[in-house]
């Protein structure tokens, strides 16, 4: 493929009908006003100009140099673009998109062609607009996204809280409290920046009073209605990350062109992408862009719908993830097999095929559920976790530094329900989303289950293979939850995240039951003890027979970019995840460093600098003593001119109620020019 030279457009303004002005920055082939070129626009509020300057380059200048235009608009209200940002996926995010896209297919360098691409919120919104169906949109690719925004996002899962809930929201609560550049926009700036700091709000406030999947999260939630996406969908993502169930959810309902893509990736691009193995991502972008924009046949409807990377059993915590490519032409996968497995007095106990009836199975955590009587000889089992059964889960989105990946789970399963497996005679391979089905009992109204799925290696280390979270007052419903009956009897069902995991024989397979996941999930309103019966439940495991295909699969290249803008490194990268027991006054606290590099982007003379510190801490194990903080600083320094931000975020909690209290500052070199504080009380909602 040969490379064509490149030309970068660094600002450019998008008029939009209200008056409004969007900021971009554009890379085209040299060429492209005599001869245009489709484009790729990602439409995302991590600013163009700063922090995501480099990565862009990269990324943009690469498809630039293939033949396209690389678009990338900072939303309304951030980076460099005009307005305010009140919160993620709003309506008008979707109207200024379809206006983005008209632009753009105006241009004299585009020839009317367009496709979006994008990672997290990128991904989000290329989905949602394509369900809009615009005209322009050819294709989209939708990297670590979801379909779902209640029940497959970072606010909740399966009903529970998710604490990067607060991490997410902190983190946009530091960024939208950045000013514009001045360079840019000129003397407004400032009053731009005051807008922003006046008018964004607390964004964590608005998702905490949304605790039921309610019209707020059916908005931008694709599955609402598959049929409205009719472009191609490319859907890639991978097991370290927090939305592998996507790829899959997309793979079985879309109908038009598809294909998926997981590997062993945290939350990033996979040629950028750890644990690993990287590949060669944007020649995979390109040859999708090419046959969709371009018209031009590379032969990607010829390959399996899904292709994933097949983990080999690893270390927890190994910095790479050893395994093979498998793929699948349909899904769901007409060779996969449901084993089944009983939890029992002795473990986990192999049900054969044979033996097995045929049951319905819901997927998604909402299906039949019913009130039983337990028989007078059937086994159960009491479980009243610790706090500390999670402080080692890691992030549920991982970034894959090592830090944020689960550790060895002997450090969980001390305050867990375990199963084990006998020694597999052979190995076994699993492609899929585990189901388990739990009859329990609960002491309180409102109780969550986490169920864990992890290898047991012959040295008996643990590793986390899959996990899934189900507050049990969702049992039928995300939208109607119900209280508990104390001391009556339920069977809930709920399927475990997607995976691809081989077991290799002399392995054992376990299945670890807590009452609580802190802190990768907020707990019940006070401590539940779960009792499971033994008869009725059970796992399913998604086993993927061995595939002569999966040898002739056609080869990722190794990752390749566009050169980067240059930048000057001026103090590195500082990642850390402590957990500490302070005996003296029996605090528990997971405290989390998570400073990017600060650099100068040499070409713009910026020095930009994001540090960020969680600690989320309890104390006696009790309940009404759990705490979350998060504190971001973001900073810009340019000769004398040198702005700063301090945000900082505080969940706790009582048995009714969260409390939100939240600081905003902001300086201009030495002098504050904006306070702001919050304290917000918010009603638990069966949570």
């Amino acid at each position: 493929m040969s490379a064509k030279g490149v030309r970068v457009l660094d600002n450019v303004w998008i008029p939009l009908s209200d008056g409004c002005r969007l900021a971009a920055r554009i890379w085209i082939p040299e060429d492209a006003e005599q001869n245009p070129v489709p484009a790729v626009l990602e439409y995302i509020p991590y600013r163009k100009r700063d922090f995501k300057a480099v990565r862009d380059s990269r990324i943009h200048g690469y498809f630039a140099s293939c033949g396209y235009a690389g678009v990338r608009v900072d939303i309304r209200g951030s980076g460099d673009s005009e307005g305010i940002l009140r919160d993620e996926y709003l309506q008008q995010e979707l109207d200024d998109g379809l206006e983005i896209l008209r632009w753009i297919a105006g241009q004299t360098w585009c020839d009317g062609s367009v496709g979006m691409f994008g990672l997290s919120w990128g991904g989000f919104n290329g989905l949602q607009i394509a369900a809009l169906q615009p005209p322009e949109l050819k294709a989209v690719i939708t990297v670590c996204s979801s379909d779902d925004r209640y029940n497959d996002d970072i606010h909740y899962m399966g009903g529970c809280l998710l604490t990067d809930n607060i991490s997410w929201a902190s983190t946009m609560f530091a960024f939208n409290s950045c000013p514009p550049d001045p360079l840019v926009v000129g003397e407004r700036w400032r009053d731009m920046w005051l807008e922003r700091l006046e008018g964004s709000g607390l964004w964590l406030k608005t998702w905490m009073e949304h605790q039921r999947r309610d019209a707020y999260w059916r908005h931008g939630s694709v599955c609402e209605d598959f049929n409205r996406i009719k472009c191609p969908v490319f859907a890639v993502s991978g097991w370290a990350d927090g939305y592998t169930n996507t790829v899959f959810h997309l793979m079985e309902h879309l109908r038009g062109p598809r294909r998926g893509l997981v590997g062993a990736w945290g939350h990033k691009y996979p040629h950028m992408g750890g644990p690993g193995p990287a590949i060669g991502f944007l020649q995979e972008s390109v040859r999708w862009w090419d046959h969709w924009l371009k018209g031009i046949d590379r032969g990607v409807e010829d390959e399996p719908m899904i292709r994933a990377w097949m983990q080999d059993s690893y270390e927890p915590n190994a910095p790479s993830r050893p395994g093979r490519w498998v793929a699948e032409c349909e899904w769901p996968g007409s060779r996969i097999v449901s084993d089944r497995y009983r939890l029992t007095p002795t473990g986990l106990e192999y049900i054969p095929e044979a033996g097995e009836t045929t049951r319905e199975w819901s997927g998604n955590g909402d299906g039949n559920r019913g009130v039983h009587t337990a028989a007078p000889d059937e086994p159960s089992f009491d479980v009243q976790s610790p706090l500390s059964v999670g402080l080692f889960a890691g992030k549920w989105c991982s970034y894959a530094e090592v830090t944020d990946l689960p550790s060895d789970q002997r450090d969980e399963d001390g305050g867990a329900l375990v199963f084990d497996s006998a020694p597999l005679e052979e190995s076994l391979e699993i492609l899929g989303a585990p189901e388990v089905t739990i009859a329990l009992a609960a002491d309180k109204p409102v109780a969550q289950i986490a169920v864990r799925l992890s290898d047991v290696a012959p040295d008996n280390t643990v590793t986390r293979v899959t996990y899934g979270l189900l507050n049990i007052t969702h049992r039928d419903s995300h939208e109607d939850p119900t209280y508990l009956e104390p001391g009556c009897r339920y069977t809930v069902q709920f399927s475990l995240n997607y995976i691809a995991q081989r077991f290799p024989a002399g392995h054992r397979l376990r299945v670890a039951v807590s009452s609580s996941y802190w802190p990768l999930a907020w707990p019940a309103p006070e401590v539940a003890r779960l009792t499971v019966y033994a008869g009725e439940s059970e796992i399913r495991v998604p086993r993927r027979p061995p595939a002569e295909h999966d040898d002739h699969l056609r080869p990722f290249d190794p990752p390749e970019e566009a050169p980067p803008i240059p930048s000057t490194l001026i103090a590195p990268a500082h990642r850390e995840w402590t957990v500490v027991h302070n005996l003296r006054n029996n605090e528990v606290a997971l405290d989390v460093i998570n400073n990017d590099a600060t650099i100068r982007l040499d070409d713009v003379d910026l020095t930009v600098c994001k540090d960020v510190e969680e600690r989320f801490t309890y104390r006696n194990n009790r309940y009404d003593t759990l705490r979350a903080e998060v504190t971001g600083k973001r900073g810009f320094r340019r000769g004398d001119w040198e702005v700063r931000t301090v945000t900082r975020t505080v969940l706790s909690s009582t048995r009714t109620h969260f409390r939100i209290r939240a600081t905003l500052d902001a300086y201009e070199g030495d002098a504050r020019i904006f306070a702001r504080s919050w304290d917000e009380m918010i009603p638990r909602d069966f949570l």
